[in-house]
C-alpha cells in the first residue's frame, strides 16, 4: 500500500449562501470541489457523546468528512506522526486520501457526519487493526 502522510490531509470549504432574508444558510456539493468522483454518501449520527467511530485505514478508499451538525474531533495518523483536528463547520470538510488511519470521537449532542468516498463499501478495503496498519507501512 502506497502510505500518504498527515500532511496530505486538506480542508475543503464547500459555498455557503447566506440568505439576505435570514432564513438560514446553503451549501452544496458538487464533483469539481471534491478531488475525486463520489461513488458513495453515508452519514454517522446518533452516536452518544463518548461515542468512538472510525478506528480504521482504507487501502483505496479516500474520503471527505463534514460535521453537518455539532462536532467531533477527527484523529489522523500516518504511522509516524498523527493530529487532531474538530470538525465543527457544515461547510468546512477534511479530505482523507488512502492509508491515513483515521479515529473521531469527542461528539457533540446531535452531531451528523456526513461521508463522501471515493469507492462503493469493500470489506476488503479496510485496515481495522493498528497493528496489521502499522505492518502495512
Amino acid at each position: 500500500m502506497k502510505t500518504n502522510s498527515i500532511e496530505d490531509v486538506y480542508e475543503i470549504k464547500i459555498p455557503k449562501i447566506v440568505s439576505p432574508e435570514g432564513m438560514g444558510s446553503l451549501s452544496f456539493v458538487e464533483n469539481e470541489i471534491i478531488p475525486f468522483t463520489i461513488k458513495r454518501v453515508y452519514y454517522l449520527y446518533d452516536v452518544p457523546e463518548n461515542g468512538e467511530r472510525g478506528g480504521h485505514a482504507h487501502k483505496d478508499l479516500s474520503q471527505v468528512l463534514f460535521a453537518l451538525n455539532g462536532s467531533f474531533d477527527l484523529l489522523i495518523d500516518d504511522g509516524f506522526n498523527s493530529k487532531v483536528i474538530t470538525l465543527s463547520s457544515p461547510n468546512v470538510g477534511f479530505f482523507l486520501p488512502k492509508g491515513i488511519w483515521r479515529e473521531m470521537n469527542n461528539f457533540s449532542k446531535d452531531s451528523v457526519c456526513l461521508v463522501l468516498a471515493s469507492k462503493s463499501y469493500d470489506e476488503q478495503d479496510y485496515i481495522r487493526d493498528y497493528k496489521d496498519f502499522k505492518k502495512s507501512l
